[in-house]
């Protein structure tokens, strides 16, 4: 067989080729192979960001009836429900489509996350099956042979491959899938057109890229894909045969025209907090911009941790927030190699095209699809992602597919085989990773081992082990766990001194270890970071609310707890419990009138309730007034009566 890249210019050819019969046992695989490798997921739970488009969405849990509200609204604005907050993330995000289909999904089988999952899984596959056919189809240049095991091969190493577990273990990954499946829809039908002509064949491609770009903004960046292939792969150099990818042109202008309209022409901003833009470096007061220097340097090395990913992708993470990924400069040998290997690739690409078609199409299609997210152009609010390389992924499968087609002299059953050797460890480490995304809790307290620099991660995990802790009865694993939180919050405020979610866990974590003074720092800290943060002062109070309990009760210093208690009655005078406590102060300290009020105000709070008559009745008794305290004492006995019929 001749193994020669002969890229045929005649169209006849091209439609012989691709109307070879193929073996029905091969699209079944590519559909079978990646259900079967994440099966294990549908038992699994809501992760991660499911919470932003699924079951903290107000839109998406109306189902059917939300469907407007995701259609005109940014992507984010369901989870925060307030204007505005949604632009937090560098850019907004328009992705409505995959969220319709979350609606839908809970309006026929409600909140479950097992018909997510499956899901999916299934969209995946199918997925993988339609790769199969397009690459028999755009491969259609070499021997009908060698298209159809190369695409067999190409889709096996993309559906085997670990680096996806994040897209398709993770229900709001469906967003990645879709705007691939609506990507590749589209170059179907494009070649379709080109071969046969129809104008059904231009409207699928319309339809389908619209849909693509419908659910992630990534789906554009194949308006420069499928031009490269019918160009390199198709040696199709007539209008005519172009005449589909203008046509998307106008799906695209289209969506970006109600892109706009929803949520404005922001197609990037600089957002100055750590976690929304991850060129930001602190001075030791406050953060400043990286130097562009540093900032190329660091997108440089990010780039190069994307191609080592690809070819050995261990200790995957969900999570490259900083400070994961390093300030670099020039100096480093990472950036250097990073600047070797992505320049040779393209002067290699730009050179050798008429030689080295393949290799040129795939080379120039990485560089496409990453561009949109290796913050080159725009910013993305954050360093990098697994899941930035899904579709990426499939030119350098096909790229491995070709090598080995080529190192196997074109033999195919010794083509697969290789593929399947290639693919075992793939496999494995697929089926493992789809383990870690159970749960929240599994997820945290295993990338935390594998992103030990990431603020964002260590947050995760302090918090995800104080809320599991709630579940643990036995008190000794309980204060174990705190303390294992108290470490990872530590360090993110550590690594992201002005992380004021990471002061707040921090301040609960003490507070449960009954450490009120360190949680009272550590929730003042939170405000100092912020004075809007409500939640900050809320949980302050009560630790002032807990820490003058304690002083009073246990450490029997009055003056300490008053302090607490007049602190925390600033941030919260209509807290009954509070001021109860601060009546017992003044009451035990013998001030009976200042006790009066106090407890009179815990009357005023909660008026029905027979216990706080009878404080108050107590401290108008301790004050002399007799006949007060027996009038309290009568209405008291009267809400008791009342409560007991």
């Amino acid at each position: 067989m001749n193994t020669k890249v002969a890229v045929s210019t005649d169209t006849r050819a091209v439609e012989a080729s691709t109307e070879t019969k193929i073996p029905k046992w091969m699209p079944l695989v590519c559909f079978i192979l990646p259900f079967l490798l994440y099966v294990n997921t549908l038992g699994h739970g809501f992760t991660q960001d499911d919470a932003i488009v699924i079951y903290d969405n107000m839109y998406t849990q109306q189902g059917i009836a939300g469907l407007p509200g995701i259609f005109s609204k940014d992507t984010f604005h369901g989870f925060f429900k307030e204007e505005g907050k949604a632009k937090l993330v560098s850019g907004g995000r328009y992705r409505p489509f995959t969220l319709a289909l979350f609606a839908v999904e809970i309006e026929i089988f409600g909140m479950s996350p097992a018909v997510g999952h499956f899901f999916n899984v299934f969209w995946f596959s199918s997925l993988c099956m339609l790769l199969f056919f397009l690459l028999q189809k755009v491969l259609a240049s070499w021997k009908a042979d060698a298209a159809k095991w190369i695409a067999l091969s190409t889709t096996l190493i993309f559906a085997s491959h670990p680096i996806h577990t994040e897209v398709v273990a993770n229900i709001k990954g469906r967003d990645e899938i879709f705007a691939l499946l609506g990507a590749l829809g589209a170059m179907w039908f494009v070649l379709r057109y080109a071969e046969k002509g129809g104008i059904l064949s231009i409207i699928g491609a319309c339809v389908s890229f619209f849909i693509g770009l419908m659910s992630k903004e990534n789906t554009i960046t194949f308006l420069a894909v499928i031009p490269m292939a019918m160009f390199l792969l198709l040696g199709k150099k007539t209008w005519n045969a172009y005449k589909p990818v203008a046509f998307l042109l106008i799906s695209t202008f289209v969506f970006l025209l109600i892109r706009t309209s929803v949520i404005g022409a922001d197609f990037g901003g600089t957002p100055r907090e750590l976690m929304n833009n991850p060129y930001l470096k602190w001075n030791g007061s406050t953060y400043v911009d990286f130097t562009s220097g540093e900032k190329l340097a660091t997108i440089l090395v990010t780039l190069l941790e994307y191609l080592r990913l690809l070819i050995f992708p261990y200790k995957l993470t969900h999570d490259y927030y900083p400070m994961q990924i390093s300030i670099a400069s020039f100096g480093d040998w990472k950036v250097l190699l990073s600047i070797a290997i992505h320049f040779g690739l393209a002067i290699f690409s730009l050179m050798y095209w008429r030689k080295w078609p393949i290799a040129s199409f795939v080379v120039l299609s990485y560089f496409a699809t990453m561009s949109i997210t290796s913050n080159l152009f725009f910013p993305i609010g954050t360093h990098m992602s697994e899941r930035f390389l899904f579709t990426p992924s499939v030119f350098f499968s096909l790229i491995l597919a070709i090598g080995i087609f080529r190192l196997m002299k074109s033999k195919q059953m010794a083509t697969l085989m290789l593929t399947g050797l290639i693919s075992l460890p793939l496999l494995a480490k697929t089926i493992q990773r789809n383990t870690v995304w159970k749960d929240d809790f599994t997820l945290f307290q295993t990338d935390v081992n594998n992103s030990p620099n990431s603020a964002k991660v260590r947050n995760a995990a302090g918090g995800s082990l104080i809320t599991k802790a709630e579940e643990v009865e036995d008190p000794k694993q309980k204060q174990e766990m705190y303390a294992q939180a108290i470490t990872h919050l530590q360090k993110a405020l550590e690594l992201h001194p002005t992380y004021r979610n990471a002061a707040l866990l921090l301040g609960n974590a003490h507070f449960f270890r009954n450490e009120f003074e360190l949680s009272i720092a550590a929730y003042r800290k939170a405000l100092s970071f912020d004075p809007n943060y409500q939640e900050a002062a809320n949980n302050l109070a009560v630790a002032l609310q807990e820490a003058g309990r304690y002083a009073g009760e246990v450490e029997q210093d009055l003056v300490k707890a008053e302090r607490y208690l007049s602190e925390s009655l600033k941030l919260a005078p209509e807290d009954p419990k509070t001021n109860r406590l601060m009546g017992i102060v003044h009451g035990i300290s013998g001030r009976h009138e200042m006790a009066i009020q106090y407890f009179a105000k815990v009357v005023q709070i909660l008026p029905n309730e027979p216990s706080a008559y009878d404080e108050l009745a107590t401290a108008y008794g301790n004050a002399g007034n007799i006949d007060k305290m027996n009038e309290l004492r009568q209405k008291a006995n009267e809400l008791k009566n009342a409560s007991t019929k």
